[in-house]
């Protein structure tokens, strides 16, 4: 009987040493444009092995180098695969923050970006996902390293924020443009409504820092519907697709199913008034591009073609930036004694600016504001390339970025109230809009607190500030993010807008919750004597009940009102007559409504 030969156990060594890695990848989904946004790269070992997954591949590192050696050789298979299936969109690649500082430290940065540049992926269209933020010692190093290759155009995302091992620090020291919530928080989201909640004190987060969204670890169609409805600007799971060696073309029929049956979204209104709707893509001039074989004199004669072009990109075959030709660098030293002569016939690349900054078309205006804060003055008068997946799209010019941050920022502050972050008057308006536009039935309530003005002026405009909030808070709480808008008119006044069918139980809830939380407000005595004694509004003394809270109510039916101020008309007729009846709720019958 012949022996057997057993083979020796499989080391992580031997995998690296004999090139027995190989890479997956898994989409990321763009829940508002209904496409694939991008894909993250995976790692896998020999299949049928102990160490075939990533999570038994990392477990068996045993040094520094060893760690190093597998992330830097994930990262750069990943991106040689998804340029040899010629793969669209964002890269995301996996490297712990720490080992991205210890390559920096050891082997230098421009080293670094050899590495990546080598692979023939244009860094703009890679995203460099920061893993086990944990392990960060050297915090200074490692923004460094993230400002030294967001300037080439590679972007940043941190990954599982929320699971215990994220820090609120490292997403404001760096700024990623990404940030991924860790799955635990997406999980069964339909029915544990402090992770909703949580989601979107996330969501208030990523808009001061203008950060986007990933939700993690989509699994079930409900999970879906419940990120999307919150406006999540990307999701990614085993629902929307699996890791696998090839990449998917397109979104799976029952994720296209779903997206496509969104409702009257609540939750975005803010942020598209704010930073979704801004985009480096409205920045774009469309222009002709040169190719590295294209001649100089051919250049001088598409400038004197086109007097307005303040540059020029080259661009490969593929349609790949490779890189920037400034119009009034060119045509200075084109004008120079014997220049045509000697350089007319020669490749227009001898001229170009290598390493301009490239955008891609969805980056937000941090992103952008950005290039008017750095170092280097240059872009603002070469302009930029905007790309689209890493591919050439168009080009953007320095004063055009000035003026599109001033606009936006003076937007953004007119639109959400300083005091709560809720929605102002124009997102208001608009959200009445789309429902309008889209037929549905919804009831809108003006709310107002009694009482107000003399609780202001005798406890000062900070206890003031206070009520308010409480309101706000209280009102959202009692609110269905999916369906339900709350908006900040100004001052005490603050318009709902419900979806939710049981409408006035949230009403009547909110009422005597706040209400109730009003009493913390006021001082012993007041309390004691159920009101203040202030100054009404002709300055005569008198006595004040303690504040509560009114809401007038009124029903929009479909067809009935056309105009947003129509609806805003009712509702606060509405509240004045709650105020006249002394009720909590008033809802205002339909033969009252004002003609529309």
């Amino acid at each position: 009987m012949p022996s057997l030969t057993l083979q020796p156990a499989l080391s992580l060594q031997n995998i690296l040493d004999n090139g027995m890695l190989h890479p997956v990848f898994q989409p990321v989904i763009n829940l508002t444009e209904h496409s694939i946004y991008g894909y993250e790269s995976l790692i896998r070992g020999p299949v049928g092995t102990p160490l075939h997954t990533a999570d038994t591949l990392f477990s068996a590192v045993q040094t520094d180098q060893q760690r190093i050696e597998l992330e830097v050789k994930a990262a750069t298979l990943g991106i040689n695969q998804f340029t040899e299936l010629r793969g669209h969109g964002k890269l995301f690649v996996n490297l712990s923050a720490s080992v991205l500082v210890h390559y920096f430290l050891r082997v230098g940065d421009e080293h670094f970006s050899e590495v990546l540049s080598e692979t023939g992926l244009p860094l703009s269209s890679v995203v460099i996902e920061l893993t086990e933020h944990e392990r960060i010692t050297h915090l200074t190093d490692l923004c460094r390293a993230v400002d030294i290759l967001r300037h080439q155009g590679v972007e940043f995302a941190l990954d599982d924020f929320g699971d215990g091992r994220s820090s609120l620090r490292l997403w404001s020291e760096i700024r990623p443009e990404i940030v991924k919530i860790d799955r635990y928080f997406t999980k069964d989201i339909d029915s544990h409504a402090h992770k909703l909640q949580t989601f979107k004190a996330l969501m208030h987060i990523s808009d001061v820092f203008d950060t986007r969204l990933v939700a993690e670890g989509i699994e079930t169609a409900e999970e879906l519907e419940v990120i999307r409805d919150l406006g999540i600007d990307y999701a990614q799971g085993y629902f929307l697709g699996r890791p696998a060696a090839e990449l998917s073309p397109a979104l799976n029929q029952e994720t296209a199913r779903i997206l496509k049956n969104q409702q009257v979204a609540v939750y975005p209104a803010l942020r598209q008034m704010t930073r979704g709707r801004f985009s480096a893509e409205r920045l774009m001039i469309t222009a002709p591009s040169a190719q590295p074989q294209s001649r100089n004199d051919q250049l001088v004669e598409i400038f004197q073609a086109h007097p307005a072009l303040h540059a020029m990109a080259v661009v490969d075959a593929e349609g790949i930036p490779l890189g920037l030709i400034n119009r009034r660098d060119f045509m200075d030293r084109y004008a120079h004694p014997y220049h045509k002569e000697l350089f007319g016939r020669r490749p227009c690349t001898v001229f170009m600016d290598a390493s301009p900054i490239m955008i891609d078309k969805h980056q937000g205006i941090e992103q952008l504001t950005a290039i008017l804060t750095s170092d280097n003055q240059r872009y603002l008068s070469d302009g930029f390339i905007i790309t689209d997946g890493g591919r050439y799209l168009g080009l953007g010019t320095g004063e055009q970025l000035v003026r599109a941050v001033t606009e936006v920022r003076i937007e953004a502050a007119r639109h959400a109230n300083p005091l709560t972050f809720l929605p102002g008057n124009l997102p208001i308006s608009e959200h009445i809009d789309r429902l309008l536009a889209a037929g549905s039935t919804f009831t809108a309530c003006y709310c107002d607190l009694n009482h107000f003005k003399p609780y202001n002026d005798q406890y000062g405009y900070w206890r003031g500030d206070e009520m308010i909030r409480l309101v706000a808070g209280v009102i959202s709480s009692h609110c269905d993010p999916r369906r339900d808008f709350v908006g900040h008119v100004g001052g005490d006044d603050f318009v709902v807008l419900f979806q939710s069918d049981d409408w006035d139980l949230r009403c009547r809830q909110i009422v005597q919750v706040f209400n109730q939380q009003a009493l913390t407000k006021f001082d012993a005595e007041a309390l004691e004597r159920g009101g203040i004694e202030a100054e009404d509004r002709h300055g005569n003394p008198s006595f004040f009940p303690l504040t509560t809270l009114t809401i007038g109510a009124v029903s929009i039916e479909p067809g009935v009102y056309q105009r947003a101020e129509d609806v805003a008309s009712a509702a606060a007729l509405a509240k004045r007559a709650a105020k006249h009846h002394k009720a909590g709720l008033y809802h205002l019958p339909a033969e009252n409504h004002p003609a529309p």
